[in-house]
This record gives C-alpha cells, structure tokens and sequence, in this order.
C-alpha cells in the first residue's frame, strides 16, 4: 500500500467503504459485480478488486484516511478525507465509474451504485464528486424569509405537511435550462446533502440538529410548492445559493443514514405556524450568518452535551419545535405506534411478514418465513438479517426505522406504487 502513501502522504488513519450495486431497472441487487477500487489520480493502480454477493454488497474494506482531527477542528485547512475511485462493471449491465468518493478517518462511507442495462453504443458513465462543501468553496445561501406567504391567489400549498416518497432535484441554479433533473427518494436525498454538507465524524446529537434543519428547509420547499409556483417543474436545486448541496452518485455515511432513518418524518415548527420553517444555515468559517445555525458551530455545541433542539433553539430562538409530518407517502401501511418484537401477533406483524417474504425474494440472504402474524424466532432472525443488509442496528425487533425500511424496499422490489 505504499504506492498510495507516495501520493497523499498524510493518511495515517483508517476509514471504511462498503458498495452496494442494485439493478436501475427492478431496484434488485446485483450479485458478482466486480467493484475496483483505486486512489484518485493514480486510477490504474488498483488497490482492491471485490465482488458483489447475493445482496448486490461487497465486503467493508479499510482504506487509508487524513488523522481524524482533520474533520473535528475547525481551524484545519488541510483535506480531512481521502479520495478514492470506484469502478463497476457486471455482465449486461453500462460499467459505472465513481472519481473522488470521500473516505473520514473511523466511519463507513456507504457507495450506492444503480446499473442500467447495457445498451449499445452507450459509453461508460463517469461521475466525478466534487469537494466537501466544508473544504471546496460554494456560493454562500442568499437570505430568504424563514416562513413564506401562502395566501396568494392561485397559489398551490399543500394542505398538510406530507413527507414524499420522491423529491425532484434540478442539479443546477434555477435558472440553467442546461441541468438534469433528478428524481430522488426523499430519504436518499437527505442522506446525500447532510454527507455533502456536514462530516460525519461529528457528535450524534450535531448531526441530528442539521438533519432536521435540513428536512425542515426541504419540506418547507415540497409544503409551499415553491418553485413549481414560480413556473419551474422541480422540487429543489442543488445549488447553494438557493439550496443545499446535492451530488449525483455521491457516497453517504453510516452515521448520517441511521440518523436520518430515525428522523425522516420530522421537521421543525414555530407556534401557530402550519408550515415547516425553512431552515437557513451556513459553516461559520468561511461565511458567517447571524440569527442561522452556523455548522461549525452546531459542532461545538454538540461537543459541550446539547441535545439537538438546544442546539437549535441556541440558533434559532426558543420558539423553535420538532415536529412530525401528518402522513408519509408511497408505503402501504404506517407504523403501528409500538415496536413489533418477539411474542407480538397480528394483523400489523403478519403485513411486516408479506413484506419480508417478497423481499427475501430478491436478496436470497434473508431467510423465507411464513406470514402467520405471529412474531416467533424465526421472524426475529429474518429480520436480524434484513437490518444488518440495511445498515439498521441488528436488534431483531421491528422498530419504528425498521418497519419504514422494510416498506421501503418492498416498494422497492415489489413495484407496488407503479401499479397504483
């Protein structure tokens, strides 16, 4: 591994990456792929070559990574993360290559890649990922007013804060008719601005008060319809002058995924207010914004104990709440109110069950159980492994992130919302 010392010398620490590769097609995994893994900017000196198994998942490798401190100090100039390229090839399938996927000294970096089938003449796709928002340098947020007026004439408001299954992403400024849209799950989405926008080597409760400022901003965004009522057909860019940061192809965090699996239907509130406040914030390093969050400074806070709300009432006020969108759409059932875990029965463990059986369909690591609505050991073993190909803490217990993940896949596999 000296060869990779020669070209960045100063990562002495060590970070993780896991890829998953699923089929663009069906949302099933894709088993055998070959996945190469090389430092960016020496692209032929292969480090790593693995293969997918019968999840679409390689194995979780340590790479070389800056000291950790890099990431957790403020005052650091140099690049806290180390680069590496990921290339994909699987048989029928366009090969897919990945430059500057961000490893952090410690966590796991999460490389999802979706394959479309190979069609001729089609070139490889590259996808190259720019800096760090923390490191590069982006246009800072040009200020809005935090609650927007509703009550023009023909204007489109929702009538309820609903969290949405996709969102529409316009990867330029408003204004470039040149920039692809992109529909996203709006979970997906979250993970990929708050891994583009904060590190995830930071304390918990730091990464949940920016989490929920960030869900907050986007659902402020879906609730007042705010571009579409301004004649444009996305939901929001990826420009962060209007926005947040988001980044086609980009690697995630474990521990920014879990916290958004926990948080994905909350978003914040001021008394008397029906629509989720929208968020502003900035890094308070290069740019500094009185009355905003600051992220560095949501680092701090989190440092000295303060839980995600002081962290944003610190910022934003004491009127400041957390608050739970009233439906989420694209499941076909809600969580019950109460986790389901050995022991329970019913008509709620039995539909958990259904879904569970069409999912082990497609990732044949998760063992087949009869739908019966009773939570045996067998049922607890399904879905210990359906949490542990998921990222979910492996508990066996079908909590509240758990049940919203098993609806999510089995969407996913099962093609339910097309046929609806």
């Amino acid at each position: 591994m000296n060869h990779i010392h020669a070209f960045q010398t100063d990562t002495p620490d060590k970070g993780q990456l896991k890829v998953q590769v699923t089929s663009e097609i069906n949302g099933f995994p894709v088993s055998d792929a070959s996945v190469s893994i090389s430092y960016t900017g020496v692209p032929d000196d292969q480090l790593e070559e693995l293969a997918t198994d019968s999840s679409g998942q390689t194995e979780t490798i340590d790479l070389p990574a800056p000291p950790i401190d890099y990431s957790l100090d403020v005052n650091n100039e140099q690049q806290p993360y180390s680069e590496y390229t990921i290339q994909v090839t699987a048989p029928g399938y366009e090969p897919v290559s990945i430059a500057g996927a961000e490893i952090l000294s410690s966590i796991t970096a999460i490389q999802n890649v979706e394959l479309r089938p190979l069609t001729p003449g089609e070139n490889a796709e590259t996808f190259v990922i720019p800096a760090h928002t923390l490191y590069g340098t982006y246009p800072p947020k040009i200020p809005e007013d935090e609650i927007k007026p509703v009550n023009e004439t023909g204007e489109i408001v929702l009538s309820r804060v609903v969290v949405p299954e996709y969102i529409v992403v316009h990867d330029g400024s408003p204004r470039d008719t040149t920039a692809r849209d992109y529909y996203v799950r709006y979970k997906d989405y979250i993970k990929n601005v708050a891994s583009s926008e904060i590190y995830a080597t930071w304390p918990a409760n730091t990464i949940r008060a920016n989490v929920l400022a960030i869900m907050s901003f986007t659902l402020n965004r879906v609730y007042t319809e705010w571009y579409r009522n301004r004649g444009y057909d996305f939901t929001i860019t990826s420009s962060t002058a209007f926005d947040h940061k988001w980044i086609p192809e980009r690697n995630i965090y474990d521990t920014i995924s879990v916290i958004v699996d926990e948080l994905f239907s909350n978003y914040l509130s001021r008394p008397n207010v029906k629509q989720p406040i929208l968020t502003q914030y900035c890094d308070g390093r290069q740019v500094q914004c009185p009355n905003w969050m600051t992220q560095w400074g949501s680092k701090s806070l989190g440092d000295q104990g303060y839980t995600p709300i002081q962290i944003l009432r610190y910022y934003y006020g004491d009127n400041m709440y957390i608050n739970t969108a009233e439906a989420i759409s694209g499941i076909p059932s809600s969580w019950p109110g109460y986790n389901l875990t050995q022991g329970s029965t019913g008509d709620k463990v039995r539909q958990m069950q259904e879904q569970l059986a069409v999912i082990s369909g497609a990732y044949p690591a998760i063992p087949k159980i009869t739908a019966d609505g009773i939570y045996g050991p067998a049922t607890a073993a399904a879905v210990r492994k359906f949490q542990s190909v998921f990222g979910l803490p492996q508990t066996g217990i079908v909590d509240y992130p758990t049940w919203y993940k098993i609806s999510e896949i089995y969407v996913g596999v099962s093609r339910i919302a097309e046929l609806n």
